[in-house]
């Protein structure tokens, strides 16, 4: 299978003021070709330093995509470094000249010496018009398959990749293809998911499996390459199907770009349900994540952020002696929030959430981090206990959010599937 590797040139995205989106479209693009991207890099405008680089790609890679440093000023040097990489000379192109006096006397404007400087190309390349700029990139064959180069803006890299550069790249891949499946996958650790996934993926090198974690919410992407759509699809299958077995309801879609709300959405709406929430500690968290989505009116019935013991008597109808008793960080104050959440919105479901986020409270039974959950629905109230460490206020509210979140989930799941003992 044919490997590429990206250089992004440009000293200005060593900064944190740059960040370097261009590779993105460019990986996007070569794998829709079918091209696995092994390797990317951005380095400073140092010529010798990009010149060694581009050597070491181009024995590795099969096609070697170089982004920026074509420009007219001193500092783009990637004509001069991609040419000695090459062992080959920059010349003159008469036509891209022409091209250059003809672009500055439409636009009304004297050319400056140093837009010369964008007419030389590397001895054997093929000049890539520019619509929306002055530098042409290049498409330079090569032993193991092709260089390109492409200029930096955005605007003039996207069009130039699309209409010049991809149709070119085509006749040097062979048929091949890049095929994705992904889950996403929640109430499990990472060390644990991949403990209970490995004995599976561990056995193929195609499709690779990479594993990838942010607060509660864990991806697991296969990606396989083979000739064909169909091969590429019955690799996924191969290791997808005993993937997804294994992680039953822990995953939540293989939609990649669904996130936990977005399922629990959809679930509501096939259902005709709606949800309330009562929150304390997540201080309306559950709330936003729920409202992010166009069209949560359709479900979203009410949100209730009740962060003293005041408000929740007077909002949510609790009796006092009920948080006297129990302190508000407990069972069956979670229940009440939920009960009263779905009392007063008249919603099928409500969830409530109350506990320790931190860095202070928490007492012997509940320390900092414990966080109890309520639900409640047309098959009863139900409350867990979570604990989430100590200390980080905000990775405890997260966790809290994705918990109540995914407990929500899984009881309009046991519903669907008529568990309604599930609660």
């Amino acid at each position: 299978m044919k490997v590429a590797e990206i250089i992004a040139i440009g000293t200005e995205l060593l900064t944190p003021q740059r960040i370097d989106t261009n590779s993105l479209a460019v990986t996007e693009s070569l794998n829709v070709l079918g091209v696995e991207l092994i390797r990317k890099q951005v380095l400073g405008d140092d010529r010798e330093r990009l010149t060694e680089a581009i050597r070491a790609a181009l024995e590795r890679a099969h096609i070697l995509i170089l982004i920026g440093g074509l420009g007219p000023t001193e500092d783009d040097i990637t004509r001069e470094a991609a040419a000695a990489a090459l062992g080959r000379r920059l010349q003159l192109s008469l036509e891209q000249e022409s091209v250059l006096i003809n672009r500055f006397r439409k636009l009304n404007r004297p050319m400056a010496k140093n837009n010369l400087r964008q007419a030389y190309l590397i001895e054997g390349a093929e000049a890539l018009p520019n619509a929306n700029g002055t530098a042409p990139g290049q498409f330079i064959s090569t032993n193991r398959g092709a260089m390109v180069l492409l200029p930096g803006p955005p605007r003039e890299l996207k069009a130039m990749l699309t209409n010049e550069a991809l149709p070119r790249l085509r006749s040097v891949v062979p048929p091949q293809c890049i095929r994705v499946r992904s889950f996403r996958i929640t109430g499990i650790g990472e060390s644990d998911l991949d403990t209970l996934i490995a004995p599976v993926y561990t056995k193929y090198a195609n499709p690779v499996t990479t594993v990838l974690s942010s607060p509660g919410d864990l991806f697991v992407h296969l990606r396989a390459t083979a000739e064909t759509e169909e091969k590429a699809d019955a690799l996924l299958r191969e290791v997808g199907n005993p993937i997804a077995t294994l992680l039953g309801d822990k995953a939540y879609t293989e939609n990649i770009n669904e996130p936990l709300e977005g399922v629990i959405g959809r679930l509501l709406r096939k259902h005709h349900g709606t949800v309330a929430v009562a929150e304390s500690c997540t201080g309306g968290m559950v709330s936003a994540r729920l409202t992010e989505q166009g069209g949560s009116s359709d479900f979203f019935i009410a949100g209730y952020v009740t962060y003293s013991e005041a408000q929740k008597s007077k909002v949510l109808g609790i009796p006092p002696e009920l948080i006297g008793k129990h302190g508000v960080v407990s069972e069956p104050v979670a229940a009440a929030m939920a009960e009263g959440a779905k009392r007063h919105s008249g919603a099928t479901h409500a969830i409530s959430v109350t506990g320790y986020a931190g860095p202070t409270g928490g007492t012997d039974f509940d320390p900092v981090g414990t966080v109890y959950i309520g639900i409640t629905g047309p098959a009863g109230t139900r409350v867990v206990r979570t604990r989430f460490g100590s200390g980080d206020r905000l990775r405890t509210r997260l966790l809290a959010t994705q918990s109540a979140l995914d407990l929500l989930r899984k009881t309009l799941l046991a519903s669907e599937n008529g568990a309604g003992s599930a609660l």
